[in-house]
């Protein structure tokens, strides 16, 4: 059997640089992708309240405080190891005017009323059954963290996993 040397090289040349893309993450971190919504007013929603079905959350309401918005659901694990430091974040500024809310993607209400009653549940959380407004905020996967300022608009996306400290670092210049 005679080896032809110039194809196993060439293959192992796309190979090889398959293996670099992969190993590099495609290029790095979601943490650094802008969001064209940064600035602008949060597009405006109306979700009921997970539990409380006469309760609805509109934008128009979220003025007038800084707000965090955590789109989030029960079989994400990251969301999950996230959880405790929204309900630190939600206690440490909820009594500072800051309004926290969860939104419910892609999961079932009663798998979310169970997860919050086993984990605890420090702000309401809104459900948004066919995902029109995590569309509408550029939602790409969750956990997703909108922080919108007092006039009701973007200041700041988390990608990923959110920490008190991050947190606190974009919330304190907003009270």
């Amino acid at each position: 059997m005679k080896v032809r040397w110039g194809i196993l090289a060439g293959g192992l040349v796309v190979v090889g640089g398959l293996l670099a893309v992969l190993a590099s993450g495609f290029g790095g971190t979601t943490q650094g992708v802008s969001n064209n919504l940064l600035g602008r007013p949060a597009p405006p929603f109306a979700m009921e309240v997970l539990g409380e079905r006469e309760t609805i959350v509109r934008t128009a309401a979220l003025t007038g405080a800084p707000v965090v918005l955590n789109f989030w659901s029960t079989w994400c694990q990251p969301c999950v190891l996230e959880h405790p430091h929204l309900l630190a974040a939600a206690q440490e500024f909820g009594p500072r005017g800051v309004k926290f809310y969860g939104v419910l993607y892609n999961d079932e209400p009663q798998k979310a009323e169970r997860f919050l009653a086993e984990k605890g549940q420090g702000f309401p959380v809104l459900h948004d059954p066919l995902q029109r407004v995590a569309i509408d905020y550029g939602v790409t996967g969750v956990p997703e963290t909108f922080v919108l300022d007092k006039e009701g608009r973007i200041a700041h996306k988390f990608i990923g996993p959110v920490s008190v400290g991050e947190l606190q670092a974009v919330l304190r210049p907003l009270l």
